[in-house]
């Protein structure tokens, strides 16, 4: 019988939320979140080169003898914790996990795997951000040695220089983005951008089996994004709960009021047992105990807690959470965009049901 899995926090796991939210406290202020959200680079790339290449977060799940730093997904989705906090536009999911652990699946991808890992490339599956972990996936067409077709759907393709393609002959290839034609989709959350790819005869080198390397790397996706959830729906409840301690109403604080501590009581209940699921996924990736139905059993719950967290939050600040200037919007955003990704929670309550034998008759 295999050990329970801690879910608690090293001394280590805590250190590197330390260090990643200081940066993040003193680089990434809502402010210039919201006012690259307006302009035409909502990426921040500056953010990314001290993320990525000054505390070398981009090869985290990178084996060290392949050029990352041999830490566990239990530490990446510390980073999401606090990349999802700060709602930081930038490309750590798609690039260092989704990209990465598709390259990890592949064994002729050691060059371009050690060049994501050092931050020196940003890489992007092109694989639609809504796609659920599974063997159903959209694949461009391979004719001639060439690779055709149009590809939608597709998160931080804007400032990725490799885009990692399934083709229709089975394949994974890596193509270069100037390669391609990348046309800025309409997102709800323009904190992460959605692409459409178009393959006009881009070439290609085949780096692997594009089955078991989309799966692999959804099903990172998809277990990481509940941290991602956990970092938004905490934010909310702490904001929320700070801003309704200083308002007040008939001179007595708001969060003084009944009915109101009731709502967010039930909202830290909610967070803590996502806090639960979030890293109970963490675990199982790193482990590879129970891996599937961990996943399943976090996405089925983050999304709708992450949503409701926000909303609450938006609701409980009254006309000041209704603004513009305030970051409240971003997080509303961000989970709401995130209850898509990776497939919704109806989807992986579906999935579950089968991994444990639970189908509806």
């Amino acid at each position: 019988m295999s050990p329970q899995p801690d879910l608690l926090y090293s001394e280590e796991e805590e250190a590197l939320r330390a260090a990643v939210r200081d940066l993040l406290t003193d680089r990434c202020d809502a402010a210039g979140v919201i006012a690259r959200t307006e302009s035409d680079v909502p990426h921040d790339l500056a953010l990314w080169k001290a993320l990525a290449d000054g505390m070398g977060l981009a090869g985290l799940l990178v084996p060290e003898d392949r050029g990352g730093q041999g830490a566990t997904h239990r530490e990446a989705a510390v980073v999401l914790e606090e990349l999802g906090r700060a709602v930081a536009p930038v490309p750590y999911l798609t690039s260092a996990v989704v990209a990465t652990e598709a390259l990890l699946a592949c064994g002729a991808a050691g060059e371009l795997l050690a060049e994501l890992a050092s931050g020196r490339r940003i890489g992007a599956l092109a694989v639609g951000l809504h796609t659920a972990p599974g063997p159903v996936f959209t694949t461009a067409r391979l004719e001639g040695g060439a690779l055709h077709g149009e590809l939608t759907g597709i998160a931080d393709a804007a400032v990725a220089d490799v885009l990692l393609v399934p083709a229709d002959d089975g394949g994974l290839y890596a193509v270069e983005a100037d390669a391609v034609v990348i046309t800025p989709q309409t997102s709800l959350d323009l904190t992460r951008p959605l692409a459409r790819v178009a393959l006009d005869g881009a070439p290609g080198r085949r780096l692997g089996d594009a089955g078991p390397a989309v799966r692999r790397a959804l099903r990172a996706g998809a277990g990481l994004l509940a941290s991602e959830q956990l970092g938004l729906a905490e934010w909310s409840l702490t904001e929320t709960v700070r801003y309704l301690k200083d308002r007040k109403q008939f001179n007595r604080p708001v969060g003084g009021f009944q009915a109101l501590k009731h709502r967010l009581a039930q909202l830290w209940l909610e967070v803590v047992s996502l806090r639960a699921a979030a890293r109970g996924a963490a675990d199982a990736l790193a482990t590879g105990e129970d891996t599937d139905v961990a996943v399943a059993v976090a996405q089925a719950y983050a999304a709708p807690v992450a949503v409701r967290a926000a909303e609450e939050a938006l609701q409980l600040h009254g006309g000041i959470g209704m603004t513009w200037e305030h970051p409240v919007h971003l997080h509303l955003k961000r989970a709401k965009a995130d209850s898509l990704a990776h497939g919704t929670a109806g989807a992986h309550r579906e999935a579950l049901a089968g991994l444990v034998d639970l189908r509806a008759p």
